[in-house]
């Protein structure tokens, strides 16, 4: 019986093997059909806009993302609040990798009094814009130790997927030394 159960296995784990090996070229045949975009930018956090749609922050753990992007002219823009803005004019081809490096200039710091922002969602990558200005992903303002500082007053805060669909948007009033929670789907 034990041996009956070890040749199945065999079996099987062969049978696997020949299936990944037979979806090999299924799998180049498809990223023939575009290219990537490999940014390297300082800071990491910077939000990556392609062709005026968020795709997400430029790197993830101090290792840059990798997105897929149809070949072709596309306007790239890199941007985070302390930092100033960066927008070129980048050029894609089919199968192959565009690595682009920038480091961003910091701009002047922000004086208090403060109010301090947090933003929650069920997907860290998930885009907050404060009063249009894009100011990072969920996952720099959602444990105890990471808020966005903003002077108090009324601000509209949006949450929004990837993929460019608002999750949630709401008006708030922040008040100095105060902290407001902004959340989206189902993370509480």
């Amino acid at each position: 019986m034990l041996q009956a159960q070890r040749g199945l296995a065999r079996v099987g784990a062969a049978l696997g093997l020949v299936l990944f090996c037979a979806s090999l070229p299924l799998a180049a045949k498809a990223k023939k059909d575009t290219g990537t975009l490999e940014p390297h930018v300082s800071p990491g956090r910077a939000g990556v806009f392609v062709d005026g749609k968020y795709l997400g922050p430029a790197a993830n753990f101090g290792f840059a993302r990798k997105y897929e992007l149809t070949p072709g002219e596309h306007k790239l823009l890199l941007t985070d609040p302390r930092n100033e803005d960066y927008a070129t004019t980048i050029q894609i081809e089919a199968g192959k990798t565009l690595r682009v490096d920038r480091t961003l200039a910091a701009l002047p710091l922000a004086q208090p009094p403060f109010a301090q922002l947090k933003a929650k969602s069920d997907s860290k990558f998930d885009g907050v814009w404060v009063n249009g200005k894009f100011m990072g992903h969920v996952d720099e303002f959602d444990n105890p130790y990471q808020f966005l500082l903003l002077p108090p007053g009324s601000y509209t805060v949006r949450i929004a997927a990837p993929n460019g669909d608002t999750k949630h948007e709401e008006k708030v009033t922040l008040t100095a030394n105060q902290t407001t929670i902004v959340t989206a789907g189902a993370k509480k």
